[in-house]
Protein backbone atom coordinates (compact mmCIF):
# COMPACT_ATOMS: atom_id res chain seq x y z
CA UNK A 1 0.00 0.00 0.00
CA UNK A 2 2.86 2.49 0.49
CA UNK A 3 4.68 1.74 -2.71
CA UNK A 4 0.45 3.12 -4.14
CA UNK A 5 0.62 6.19 -2.21
CA UNK A 6 4.44 6.49 -3.03
CA UNK A 7 3.63 6.22 -6.80
CA UNK A 8 0.36 8.37 -6.65
CA UNK A 9 2.22 10.97 -4.48
CA UNK A 10 4.92 11.76 -7.01
CA UNK A 11 2.56 11.70 -9.95
CA UNK A 12 0.04 14.05 -8.33
CA UNK A 13 3.77 16.20 -7.59
CA UNK A 14 4.50 16.16 -11.01
CA UNK A 15 1.15 17.87 -12.31
CA UNK A 16 1.33 19.79 -9.57
CA UNK A 17 -1.00 22.67 -11.23
CA UNK A 18 -3.50 20.25 -11.85
CA UNK A 19 -3.17 18.73 -8.99
CA UNK A 20 -3.49 22.50 -6.95
CA UNK A 21 -6.85 23.30 -8.88
CA UNK A 22 -8.44 20.06 -7.92
CA UNK A 23 -7.35 20.57 -3.98
CA UNK A 24 -8.45 24.32 -4.40
CA UNK A 25 -11.64 23.51 -5.81
CA UNK A 26 -12.83 20.48 -3.63
CA UNK A 27 -11.47 22.29 -0.66
CA UNK A 28 -13.61 25.30 -0.77
CA UNK A 29 -16.68 23.14 -1.57
CA UNK A 30 -15.95 21.44 1.60
CA UNK A 31 -15.19 24.61 3.18
CA UNK A 32 -17.70 26.98 2.09
CA UNK A 33 -20.73 25.59 3.55
CA UNK A 34 -19.04 24.13 6.75
CA UNK A 35 -17.09 27.54 7.64
CA UNK A 36 -20.30 29.62 6.51
CA UNK A 37 -22.61 27.30 9.24
CA UNK A 38 -19.97 28.13 11.93
CA UNK A 39 -20.31 31.59 11.35
CA UNK A 40 -23.52 31.94 11.64
CA UNK A 41 -23.39 29.40 14.91
CA UNK A 42 -21.69 31.47 16.73
CA UNK A 43 -23.17 34.69 15.42
CA UNK A 44 -26.34 33.15 17.20
CA UNK A 45 -24.96 31.98 20.38
CA UNK A 46 -23.55 35.99 20.75
CA UNK A 47 -26.77 37.50 19.82
CA UNK A 48 -28.49 35.28 21.73
CA UNK A 49 -26.92 35.21 24.46
CA UNK A 50 -26.72 38.89 24.65
CA UNK A 51 -30.11 40.22 23.77
CA UNK A 52 -31.52 37.16 26.64
CA UNK A 53 -29.56 39.20 29.46
CA UNK A 54 -31.17 42.25 28.73
CA UNK A 55 -34.84 42.23 29.44
CA UNK A 56 -35.87 45.44 28.72
CA UNK A 57 -34.59 48.34 26.02
CA UNK A 58 -36.39 51.51 25.70
CA UNK A 59 -35.58 53.81 23.32
CA UNK A 60 -36.91 56.83 20.78
CA UNK A 61 -39.18 55.10 18.38
CA UNK A 62 -37.28 54.72 15.11
CA UNK A 63 -35.79 50.94 14.07
CA UNK A 64 -35.98 48.32 16.86
CA UNK A 65 -32.60 46.93 15.40
CA UNK A 66 -30.57 49.83 15.13
CA UNK A 67 -31.64 50.35 18.86
CA UNK A 68 -30.83 46.99 19.76
CA UNK A 69 -27.63 46.68 17.80
CA UNK A 70 -26.30 49.78 18.90
CA UNK A 71 -27.49 49.85 22.54
CA UNK A 72 -26.03 45.90 23.20
CA UNK A 73 -23.25 45.96 20.51
CA UNK A 74 -22.29 49.44 19.91
CA UNK A 75 -22.25 48.91 16.25
CA UNK A 76 -24.66 50.03 13.56
CA UNK A 77 -26.40 53.25 13.25
CA UNK A 78 -27.02 55.86 15.50
CA UNK A 79 -30.95 56.14 16.12
CA UNK A 80 -32.89 58.61 16.74
CA UNK A 81 -31.76 60.18 20.71
CA UNK A 82 -34.09 60.35 23.31
CA UNK A 83 -33.49 62.80 26.47
CA UNK A 84 -31.88 61.47 29.73
CA UNK A 85 -35.39 62.82 31.39
CA UNK A 86 -36.53 59.14 30.07
CA UNK A 87 -34.59 57.51 32.50
CA UNK A 88 -35.72 59.41 35.50
CA UNK A 89 -39.19 58.58 34.06
CA UNK A 90 -38.49 55.27 34.37
CA UNK A 91 -36.61 55.10 37.74
CA UNK A 92 -39.51 57.21 38.88
CA UNK A 93 -42.12 54.57 38.20
CA UNK A 94 -40.74 51.89 40.95
CA UNK A 95 -40.92 49.34 38.37
CA UNK A 96 -37.83 48.77 37.19
CA UNK A 97 -33.96 49.87 37.65
CA UNK A 98 -32.87 52.58 34.80
CA UNK A 99 -29.67 52.22 33.14
CA UNK A 100 -28.68 55.06 30.75
CA UNK A 101 -26.79 54.67 27.51
CA UNK A 102 -24.74 56.99 25.36
CA UNK A 103 -22.95 55.41 22.65
CA UNK A 104 -21.91 57.94 20.00
CA UNK A 105 -18.51 58.54 20.25
CA UNK A 106 -15.30 56.40 19.53
CA UNK A 107 -11.73 56.43 20.20
CA UNK A 108 -9.31 54.94 17.36
CA UNK A 109 -12.32 52.81 16.08
CA UNK A 110 -13.22 51.28 19.94
CA UNK A 111 -16.73 52.60 21.25
CA UNK A 112 -17.04 54.54 23.47
CA UNK A 113 -20.13 53.81 26.00
CA UNK A 114 -21.30 56.80 28.23
CA UNK A 115 -23.23 54.73 31.13
CA UNK A 116 -23.53 54.49 35.23
CA UNK A 117 -22.18 52.01 37.23
CA UNK A 118 -25.17 50.34 37.93
CA UNK A 119 -24.28 48.99 34.46
CA UNK A 120 -21.51 47.06 35.56
CA UNK A 121 -23.20 45.33 38.39
CA UNK A 122 -25.77 44.36 35.88
CA UNK A 123 -23.03 42.82 33.26
CA UNK A 124 -21.45 41.02 35.78
CA UNK A 125 -18.01 43.16 34.92
CA UNK A 126 -14.95 43.69 37.71
CA UNK A 127 -12.15 45.35 37.24
CA UNK A 128 -9.42 43.58 36.44
CA UNK A 129 -6.12 45.96 36.91
CA UNK A 130 -6.59 49.49 38.50
CA UNK A 131 -9.53 50.78 39.60
CA UNK A 132 -13.50 51.85 38.64
CA UNK A 133 -14.14 55.21 37.29
CA UNK A 134 -15.30 57.47 40.24
CA UNK A 135 -15.10 61.41 38.88
CA UNK A 136 -15.46 62.98 35.25
CA UNK A 137 -12.78 62.27 32.65
CA UNK A 138 -11.98 58.97 33.72
CA UNK A 139 -12.64 55.52 31.60
CA UNK A 140 -12.14 51.57 31.98
CA UNK A 141 -11.72 49.12 28.95
CA UNK A 142 -12.82 46.34 28.02
CA UNK A 143 -10.20 43.48 28.13
CA UNK A 144 -9.66 43.22 24.61
CA UNK A 145 -9.42 46.50 23.51
CA UNK A 146 -6.57 47.04 26.62
CA UNK A 147 -4.80 43.81 24.82
CA UNK A 148 -4.57 44.75 21.33
CA UNK A 149 -3.63 48.56 22.04
CA UNK A 150 -1.65 47.73 24.92
CA UNK A 151 -2.96 49.74 27.59
CA UNK A 152 -2.79 49.85 31.32
CA UNK A 153 -4.26 52.01 34.17
CA UNK A 154 -2.52 55.72 33.98
CA UNK A 155 -2.66 55.35 30.22
CA UNK A 156 -4.46 58.13 28.31
CA UNK A 157 -7.15 57.86 25.63
CA UNK A 158 -8.60 60.38 23.18
CA UNK A 159 -11.84 60.16 22.04
CA UNK A 160 -12.09 60.34 17.89
CA UNK A 161 -13.33 63.46 16.62
CA UNK A 162 -17.04 63.00 15.25
CA UNK A 163 -16.87 65.25 12.21
CA UNK A 164 -12.93 66.14 11.17
CA UNK A 165 -14.91 69.30 9.44
CA UNK A 166 -16.31 70.38 11.83
CA UNK A 167 -14.95 73.64 12.78
CA UNK A 168 -17.17 74.59 15.22
CA UNK A 169 -17.38 71.16 16.98
CA UNK A 170 -15.95 69.90 20.32
CA UNK A 171 -12.57 68.90 21.21
CA UNK A 172 -11.31 65.99 21.22
CA UNK A 173 -11.17 64.59 24.77
CA UNK A 174 -8.46 63.62 26.54
CA UNK A 175 -9.73 60.54 28.98
CA UNK A 176 -7.59 58.90 31.57
CA UNK A 177 -7.76 55.17 31.72
CA UNK A 178 -7.85 54.08 35.32
CA UNK A 179 -9.19 50.58 34.99
CA UNK A 180 -9.02 47.35 32.76
CA UNK A 181 -11.98 45.16 32.34
CA UNK A 182 -11.53 41.30 33.09
CA UNK A 183 -12.53 39.11 30.15
CA UNK A 184 -16.16 38.03 29.74
CA UNK A 185 -16.22 37.23 26.33
CA UNK A 186 -18.80 39.04 25.23
CA UNK A 187 -18.76 42.52 23.45
CA UNK A 188 -18.21 44.59 27.14
CA UNK A 189 -14.53 43.16 25.81
CA UNK A 190 -14.60 45.16 22.86
CA UNK A 191 -15.65 48.80 24.58
CA UNK A 192 -14.64 51.42 26.46
CA UNK A 193 -16.42 52.90 29.57
CA UNK A 194 -16.69 56.57 30.81
CA UNK A 195 -19.29 57.77 32.82
CA UNK A 196 -22.52 59.41 30.80
CA UNK A 197 -21.73 63.28 32.18
CA UNK A 198 -17.76 62.14 30.59
CA UNK A 199 -19.51 61.47 27.17
CA UNK A 200 -21.56 64.78 27.23
CA UNK A 201 -18.28 66.68 28.04
CA UNK A 202 -17.18 65.00 24.08
CA UNK A 203 -20.25 66.54 23.39
CA UNK A 204 -19.60 69.37 24.17
CA UNK A 205 -22.33 69.95 26.42
CA UNK A 206 -20.00 71.04 29.51
CA UNK A 207 -16.72 72.89 29.31
CA UNK A 208 -14.01 73.77 31.70
CA UNK A 209 -11.74 77.19 30.95
CA UNK A 210 -9.30 79.13 33.40
CA UNK A 211 -10.81 81.27 36.07
CA UNK A 212 -11.35 84.52 34.46
CA UNK A 213 -12.01 86.43 37.65
CA UNK A 214 -8.14 85.52 38.34
CA UNK A 215 -5.89 88.36 38.02
CA UNK A 216 -3.67 86.61 35.16
CA UNK A 217 -6.78 86.03 32.93
CA UNK A 218 -8.15 89.55 32.84
CA UNK A 219 -6.58 89.35 28.67
CA UNK A 220 -9.48 87.01 28.27
CA UNK A 221 -12.72 89.00 29.73
CA UNK A 222 -14.86 90.90 27.32
CA UNK A 223 -17.05 92.67 30.06
CA UNK A 224 -17.79 92.11 33.57
CA UNK A 225 -21.59 92.99 34.28
CA UNK A 226 -23.77 92.37 37.49
CA UNK A 227 -21.13 90.45 39.40
CA UNK A 228 -20.68 88.13 36.23
CA UNK A 229 -17.86 87.93 34.20
CA UNK A 230 -17.81 87.01 30.08
CA UNK A 231 -14.84 85.78 28.38
CA UNK A 232 -14.28 86.27 24.76
CA UNK A 233 -12.26 83.91 22.09
CA UNK A 234 -8.98 83.98 23.73
CA UNK A 235 -10.38 82.06 26.31
CA UNK A 236 -8.65 78.77 26.73
CA UNK A 237 -10.94 75.77 26.99
CA UNK A 238 -9.59 72.70 28.83
CA UNK A 239 -9.75 69.00 26.87
CA UNK A 240 -8.25 67.18 29.60
CA UNK A 241 -9.81 66.95 33.35
CA UNK A 242 -7.18 67.22 35.88
CA UNK A 243 -7.00 67.63 39.67
CA UNK A 244 -5.97 71.21 38.88
CA UNK A 245 -8.93 72.41 36.54
CA UNK A 246 -12.01 69.90 37.26
CA UNK A 247 -13.72 72.19 39.62
CA UNK A 248 -13.64 74.83 36.60
CA UNK A 249 -15.85 72.36 34.80
CA UNK A 250 -19.61 72.81 34.72
CA UNK A 251 -23.08 72.16 33.07
CA UNK A 252 -25.07 73.87 30.94
CA UNK A 253 -29.28 73.65 30.71
CA UNK A 254 -31.37 70.73 32.36
CA UNK A 255 -29.69 67.73 32.21
CA UNK A 256 -32.76 66.02 31.86
CA UNK A 257 -32.68 67.39 28.29
CA UNK A 258 -29.17 65.62 27.69
CA UNK A 259 -29.41 63.27 24.76
CA UNK A 260 -29.06 59.46 25.75
CA UNK A 261 -29.23 56.50 22.90
CA UNK A 262 -31.19 53.81 25.22
CA UNK A 263 -32.58 52.56 28.66
CA UNK A 264 -31.90 49.43 29.66
CA UNK A 265 -34.89 48.57 32.47
CA UNK A 266 -34.49 45.96 34.72
CA UNK A 267 -37.98 45.04 35.67
CA UNK A 268 -38.44 43.73 39.79
CA UNK A 269 -40.76 40.55 38.17
CA UNK A 270 -42.48 39.70 34.83
CA UNK A 271 -45.77 42.05 36.35
CA UNK A 272 -43.54 44.84 36.60
CA UNK A 273 -42.61 44.11 33.27
CA UNK A 274 -45.82 43.74 31.83
CA UNK A 275 -47.05 47.26 33.58
CA UNK A 276 -44.18 49.18 32.22
CA UNK A 277 -44.15 48.24 29.01
CA UNK A 278 -48.07 49.13 29.43
CA UNK A 279 -46.82 52.72 30.29
CA UNK A 280 -45.31 53.12 26.50
CA UNK A 281 -47.77 51.64 24.16
CA UNK A 282 -50.08 55.03 23.97
CA UNK A 283 -50.66 56.47 20.58
CA UNK A 284 -49.13 59.40 21.63
CA UNK A 285 -45.86 58.29 22.56
CA UNK A 286 -42.86 58.95 21.54
CA UNK A 287 -40.39 56.51 22.59
CA UNK A 288 -40.23 52.63 22.09
CA UNK A 289 -40.10 49.63 24.49
CA UNK A 290 -39.07 46.61 23.06
CA UNK A 291 -37.42 42.98 24.46
CA UNK A 292 -33.91 42.70 22.66
CA UNK A 293 -34.41 38.73 22.66
CA UNK A 294 -37.17 38.99 20.28
CA UNK A 295 -36.20 41.48 17.50
CA UNK A 296 -32.58 39.08 17.94
CA UNK A 297 -35.07 35.85 16.94
CA UNK A 298 -36.55 38.32 13.58
CA UNK A 299 -33.22 39.13 12.46
CA UNK A 300 -31.93 35.51 13.14
CA UNK A 301 -34.61 33.91 10.76
CA UNK A 302 -33.84 35.67 8.39
CA UNK A 303 -29.90 35.07 8.54
CA UNK A 304 -31.48 31.52 8.52
CA UNK A 305 -33.80 31.57 5.61
CA UNK A 306 -30.85 33.42 3.46
CA UNK A 307 -27.76 30.88 5.10
CA UNK A 308 -30.35 27.73 3.78
CA UNK A 309 -30.28 29.66 0.48
CA UNK A 310 -26.76 29.92 0.01
CA UNK A 311 -26.06 26.27 1.34
CA UNK A 312 -28.51 25.02 -1.59
CA UNK A 313 -26.75 27.35 -4.00
CA UNK A 314 -23.24 26.01 -2.73
CA UNK A 315 -25.15 22.37 -2.96
CA UNK A 316 -25.73 22.82 -6.95
CA UNK A 317 -22.26 24.80 -7.59
CA UNK A 318 -20.22 21.75 -5.12
CA UNK A 319 -22.01 19.12 -7.41
CA UNK A 320 -20.49 20.88 -10.98
CA UNK A 321 -17.16 21.27 -9.50
CA UNK A 322 -17.22 17.61 -8.13
CA UNK A 323 -18.46 16.50 -11.59
CA UNK A 324 -16.11 18.79 -13.55
CA UNK A 325 -13.18 17.30 -11.32
CA UNK A 326 -14.58 13.55 -11.81
CA UNK A 327 -14.32 14.76 -16.11
CA UNK A 328 -10.63 15.61 -15.66
CA UNK A 329 -9.50 12.12 -13.75
CA UNK A 330 -11.75 10.16 -16.35
CA UNK A 331 -9.60 12.70 -19.24
CA UNK A 332 -6.88 11.83 -17.16
CA UNK A 333 -6.96 8.33 -17.17
CA UNK A 334 -7.42 8.14 -20.78
CA UNK A 335 -4.20 10.34 -21.42
CA UNK A 336 -2.22 7.52 -19.26
CA UNK A 337 -2.86 4.66 -21.66
CA UNK A 338 0.41 4.04 -22.31
CA UNK A 339 1.52 4.14 -18.80
CA UNK A 340 -1.34 1.74 -17.48
CA UNK A 341 0.37 -0.54 -20.54
CA UNK A 342 4.02 0.12 -19.37
CA UNK A 343 2.60 -0.94 -16.10
CA UNK A 344 1.29 -4.09 -17.38
CA UNK A 345 4.49 -4.55 -18.95
CA UNK A 346 6.59 -4.56 -15.69
CA UNK A 347 3.91 -7.10 -14.15
CA UNK A 348 1.56 -5.04 -12.68
CA UNK A 349 -2.01 -6.63 -12.59
CA UNK A 350 -4.88 -4.85 -13.61
CA UNK A 351 -6.58 -4.37 -9.58
CA UNK A 352 -2.95 -2.92 -8.92
CA UNK A 353 -2.97 -0.34 -11.65
CA UNK A 354 -6.82 0.39 -10.77
CA UNK A 355 -5.56 0.72 -7.07
CA UNK A 356 -2.93 2.72 -7.95
CA UNK A 357 -5.48 5.31 -9.93
CA UNK A 358 -7.84 4.97 -7.02
CA UNK A 359 -4.90 6.41 -4.58
CA UNK A 360 -4.24 9.44 -6.59
CA UNK A 361 -8.39 10.46 -6.04
CA UNK A 362 -8.26 9.34 -2.16
CA UNK A 363 -4.92 11.42 -1.67
CA UNK A 364 -6.61 14.74 -3.63
CA UNK A 365 -9.45 14.30 -1.67
CA UNK A 366 -7.85 13.59 1.87
CA UNK A 367 -5.70 16.69 0.92
CA UNK A 368 -8.48 19.07 0.18
CA UNK A 369 -10.31 17.37 3.39
CA UNK A 370 -7.32 18.41 5.80
CA UNK A 371 -7.30 22.07 4.39
CA UNK A 372 -10.73 22.68 4.42
CA UNK A 373 -10.85 21.61 8.00
CA UNK A 374 -7.99 23.43 8.84
CA UNK A 375 -9.86 26.51 7.76
CA UNK A 376 -12.95 25.48 9.49
CA UNK A 377 -10.74 25.72 12.87
CA UNK A 378 -9.40 28.87 12.01
CA UNK A 379 -13.11 30.49 11.02
CA UNK A 380 -13.87 28.82 14.58
CA UNK A 381 -11.17 30.66 15.96
CA UNK A 382 -11.21 33.79 14.86
CA UNK A 383 -14.74 34.14 14.33
CA UNK A 384 -15.92 35.71 17.20
CA UNK A 385 -13.45 38.38 17.23
CA UNK A 386 -14.85 38.89 13.16
CA UNK A 387 -18.08 39.17 14.36
CA UNK A 388 -17.29 41.55 17.40
CA UNK A 389 -15.37 43.90 14.95
CA UNK A 390 -18.62 43.51 11.99
CA UNK A 391 -21.18 44.29 14.62
CA UNK A 392 -19.36 47.31 16.21
CA UNK A 393 -18.59 48.38 12.31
Amino acid sequence: MRDLLYLAWRHLAYHRTKTAVLVLSITLILYVPTGLRVLVHQARHELTARASSTPLLIGAKGSPLELVLKALYAGGENPPLMRYGEAERVARTGLAQAIPLYIRYHAQGDPIVGTTLDYFAFRGLRIAEGRQMTRLGECVAGAEVARRRGLRPQDAILSSAENLFDVAGAYPLKMRLVGVLAPTGTPDDRMIFADIKTTWLIEGLAHGHEDLTRPEAAAGVLERKAGKVIGNASVVEYNEVTDDNIGSFHFHGDPAAYPITAVIAVPRDEKAAALLMGRYRGAGELHQILRPIEVIDKLLATVLAVENFVVATLVLVGATTLATAGLVFLLSLRLRKRERETLVRLGASGRRIAALMASEIVVVIAAAAALAGLLTWATAAAGRDLLGRLLID
